[in-house]
C-alpha cells in the first residue's frame, strides 16, 4: 500500500434518491451531498453499498459522480467502482474518474480471484487517482485478507465489518490510509489513529458524526442508537432522512 490521505475525519456513505417511479435523482441526491459538507463532513462516497449500487447501471454511477463533484468542489468525491470481475472494476473505475471522481472505493470479486491482478487492472484505470479497498464481506464483495495488504496496490482501505480488532491490525499492516465504516467505532478509530470514517448514518445524523469521532461518548452512544433505530425497518435511512429533511423515500433495494 502507498500513503495517500486524501482526508482526515468523518465522511458520509451517501444515499442515492430516485423519484417514485425508480428513477435516480442525481441533482436531489447532489443537494443532499451538499447539506452534509456544509454540516462539516469532510468527503462524500458515491455509489457505494448505501448508495445501492448494485441496482444502478454505469451511466447512472456517473452520473451521480458528476453532480455530486459539482455540488461538492470543497470535498474528495470518491465512488463505488467494485464489479463481478476485473475488467468490470477497471471499467467502473475510469468511468468514475472521467466523472470527476478523486478516488474509487472498490471491494474484491464475491467468486474470488487473485487479488493483485484484480486490483492492479483498477489501479491502471484509475490513472493515477487512488484507490481503497473495501472490506465488507457479504454485502460487497469478498473479503480483503489483512495479511495481503501491504502486497496491494492499494492507497488505502475501508473496513466495514466493525471488528475492532481487525480495525488494529490493519493500522499495523497498512501504508496507506485507513478508515472505518461502523458507527460504532467512530471514536475507536479515531482513538486508534484512522484517517478517518466513512459512515451510511452520517446522512441522517452529521453531527454526531462529527462528534463522535471527536471522541465524544454522548456523541458516539446517541450514533449508535440512531443508526439501530433505522436499522430496524426496512428502507429505514431513507425514512429517517424523509421524515426529517423531506427528501424522496424511493429506493431500488432493501
Amino acid at each position: 500500500m502507498t500513503d495517500s490521505t486524501l482526508w482526515t475525519g468523518p465522511a458520509v456513505a451517501l444515499v442515492t434518491f430516485f423519484d417514485d417511479d425508480g428513477a435516480v435523482l442525481p441533482a436531489e441526491t447532489a443537494a443532499h451531498a451538499a447539506r452534509l459538507v456544509d454540516a462539516g463532513l469532510r468527503a462524500v462516497l458515491v455509489a457505494g453499498s448505501t448508495g445501492e449500487a448494485a441496482a444502478l447501471t454505469d451511466d447512472e454511477r456517473a452520473a451521480l459522480v458528476a453532480a455530486v463533484r459539482r455540488a461538492c468542489p470543497g470535498v474528495p468525491v470518491l465512488a463505488g467502482a467494485t464489479g463481478e470481475w476485473a475488467g468490470q472494476a477497471a471499467d467502473r473505475t475510469a468511468q468514475a474518474v472521467k466523472a470527476g471522481a478523486d478516488a474509487v472505493l472498490v471491494a474484491p470479486p464475491r467468486l474470488g480471484g487473485a487479488l493483485a491482478d484484480y486490483y492492479e487492472r483498477v489501479a491502471e484505470a484509475a490513472g493515477g487517482a487512488p484507490v481503497l479497498a473495501y472490506h465488507f464481506p457479504g454485502v460487497a464483495g469478498g473479503s480483503v485478507p489483512v495479511e495481503g495488504l501491504a502486497d496491494l496496490p492499494l492507497d488505502g482501505i475501508k473496513d466495514s465489518s466493525g471488528d475492532p480488532g481487525r480495525l488494529a491490525t490493519e493500522l499495523d499492516w497498512a501504508g496507506g490510509a485507513v478508515y472505518t465504516g461502523s458507527a460504532a467505532l467512530a471514536g475507536y478509530a479515531s482513538w486508534l489513529g484512522a484517517a478517518g470514517a466513512i459512515l451510511a448514518v452520517a446522512n441522517v445524523a452529521p453531527e454526531n458524526a462529527l462528534a463522535a469521532w471527536d471522541r465524544d461518548a454522548a456523541a458516539q452512544r446517541e450514533l449508535i442508537r440512531i443508526e439501530r433505530s433505522y436499522r430496524a425497518t426496512p428502507g429505514g435511512l431513507k425514512a429517517a432522512l424523509a421524515e426529517r429533511l423531506g427528501t424522496p423515500a424511493g429506493r431500488r433495494l432493501g
